[in-house]
């Protein structure tokens, strides 16, 4: 087991002044949280405050009541009884509110925060959504901030009521005897050196696991999504292997973790058991000695269990809370990724004229992809984008909506820099049809009106219309009604198209980018969705990226891509004649190939 141990390395690798303040941030942030959150923070730690003193105080009447038992005074006792039972149905009175102080402020700091990290994953960049697998985001939202809730609304307000507990029982035990209590104390000093040693071995066992349980969250999801693909090609068995794989070295690490977490407990436990032998074997000789009464004795061996329990009770705690400031650290990791510039004045009408002017760009600097990249558009025309894979046709419409920007040259609309403008105005300005069509969970209708959720059923069903949409829709059972589950893989691929077209329709963009709209469907749907975008790139300047021969005829300018670079340009007939790269894609394409 131990070489099991040894093999395993985290897939974080910081320096301990490093996870030092990855901590030290992470614990900034979370108070920022709870001062958020101060009322309830505040009255959660005045109701552990008075059951704390409540608790503290019952010792104490304890030891009245043996020596009054002792000294043969009767008459005093129903009376300290009596208070006595009073003050311990108190402090369970204190003890129920805690529990429900403490989860009202775990709940309310946890939506809080799943908001903000919501709101922060949707300002991310593309370039980081593009780089980072969507279930380990999904793990931060949901185990994490689970993992965080749990610790806030049960060990949080458990360790300020075991610290406020040694501070008591500390302060009456010096009232009660002060030899005895620096004989008792001296068992914390053990227990703060086991304590401190355990957790510097086990916290990056703690952090490990979390980054392991987000890379397996994101490999269900990925499998998920793509279980038609691994059992088209036979890769369970592969894919089973890797989560294996990856449950075996969380399992490692989890278990590292538990068997380090697990261990503080009996060890302090130990430790605990040691402080009550010195009580009562120390306690006794000073009692003998005349020092004390019996009664003190009593009351010291409750105060001393009193101060070792919330010692014992923060070892315990020790797994919980560092697993929850792993799970933190995750979460804020995300707030101090860079988001999206959405700074910019807002897009004026757009005419709809486009200019590249010597444009370069590469997703890497080792890997150039646009490279003097110049070309112009003009208002409501036509111009296709063909070439290779990789050869930069999608980068071009990447860079116009300002998913990335470009690394040198300028890209201008209706002659201003894009830049100028804010990404939100620009891209309201622009209708998008993709090849790989997103439908969401929800009704026909409010993915048609995607783009314009206030659009009237009236203004849906004439954009469908418009896309050859409206005849299917009304033969589902629901018509417009129609729920959408399973990203709608119960409609074919041309309907999916048919859907993106009328979703284009509906916002009536001025510009219009078409992204291998008609490659994946068949040869009949391909001539019914040619139909609705002749419709709908009529008066609109189109960007067209295209495998298909039939979708780039009737362009009126057509731009061959070679490496970044333009290579070619001309209207379809020309650049036949021409005789050069265009042809050879054709030829190609006639064959049987796609472009």
């Amino acid at each position: 087991m131990a070489d099991a141990f040894a093999s395993f390395r985290g897939p974080r690798r910081l320096s301990a002044k490093e996870r030092a303040a990855d901590r030290q941030a992470t614990l900034r942030s979370l108070c920022a949280y709870f001062f958020r959150e101060r009322a309830y923070f505040f009255a959660l730690l005045a109701v552990v405050t008075i059951g704390v003193v409540a608790g503290a105080i019952a010792p104490v009447l304890l030891s009245h009541a043996i020596d009054t038992i002792a000294q043969g005074d009767f008459g005093s006792l129903p009376r300290l009884l009596a208070f006595m039972v009073g003050l311990y149905l108190f402090f369970t009175l204190t003890v129920f509110f805690q529990g429900r102080l403490g989860a009202i402020l775990s709940q309310r700091i946890i939506r809080r925060l799943r908001a903000d990290l919501y709101g922060r994953i949707n300002g991310l960049t593309i370039r980081y959504l593009d780089t980072h697998a969507h279930g380990d985001l999904l793990s931060r939202m949901t185990n994490d901030a689970d993992t965080l809730a749990t610790v806030i609304s049960n060990a949080f307000s458990a360790l300020f009521a075991d610290i406020l507990t040694i501070l008591a029982a500390l302060a009456i035990m010096l009232s009660l005897s002060v030899p005895l209590t620096a004989a008792t104390a001296s068992t914390a000093l053990l227990s703060l050196a086991v304590t401190r040693l355990v957790a510097r071995r086990g916290k990056k066992y703690f952090a490990a696991r979390q980054e392991l349980l987000g890379a397996m969250g994101a490999s269900v999801q990925e499998n998920m999504t793509a279980r038609k693909t691994l059992i088209a090609y036979g890769r369970e068995q592969a894919t089973a292997a890797a989560f294996s794989d990856t449950a075996d070295k969380l399992t490692r690490a989890g278990l590292r973790a538990e068997i380090l977490g697990g261990s503080m407990g009996p060890l302090m436990n130990a430790i605990g058991n040691l402080a009550f032998l010195i009580v009562t074997v120390f306690g006794a000789y000073l009692a003998l000695a005349g020092s004390i009464t019996i009664g003190v004795i009593s009351a010291f061996i409750i105060y001393a269990r009193q101060f070792s329990r919330p010692i014992t009770e923060i070892a315990q705690l020790y797994g919980q809370i560092e697993t929850a400031l792993a799970g933190a650290e995750r979460i804020f990791a995300l707030f101090a990724e860079p988001l999206e510039d959405r700074s910019g004045k807002a897009l004026p009408s757009v005419r709809g004229d486009i200019s590249f002017e010597h444009v370069d760009f590469g997703y890497t600097r080792e890997v150039p992809v646009l490279r003097d990249f110049s070309l112009t558009i003009g208002a409501g025309k036509r111009v296709a984008l063909v070439g290779t894979t990789g050869s930069g046709k999608t980068t071009v419409t990447n860079l116009f909506l300002r998913f990335y920007d470009q690394t040198g040259g300028r890209i201008l609309l209706d002659g201003v820099d894009i830049r100028k403008y804010s990404r939100q105005s620009l891209r309201r300005s622009v209708g998008i049809v993709l090849q790989d069509t997103v439908l969401f969970s929800g009704t026909i209708r409010e993915n048609i009106a995607f783009g314009r959720p206030e659009a009237t059923l009236a203004e849906v069903e004439a954009a469908a219309r418009v896309a050859s949409a409206d005849s299917f829709i009304r033969r589902l059972p629901m018509g417009y009604d129609t729920v959408i589950a399973q990203e709608g893989d119960t409609l074919s691929s041309g309907q999916h198209q048919l859907l993106a077209i009328a979703r284009a329709c509906l916002v009536d963009p001025k510009i219009l980018i078409l992204d291998e709209a008609t490659s994946s469907v068949d040869t009949r749907t391909e001539k019914r969705i040619q139909d609705a975008l002749a419709r709908l790139m009529e008066g609109r300047t189109c960007l067209i990226i295209a495998h298909r021969l039939s979708t780039i005829t009737e362009a009126d300018e057509i731009i061959v891509l070679d490496g970044g670079k333009i290579i070619e340009r001309g209207r379809h007939e020309e650049l036949l004649q021409k005789k050069g790269r265009y042809a050879e894609l054709i030829a190609l394409q006639l064959s049987g190939q796609s472009l």
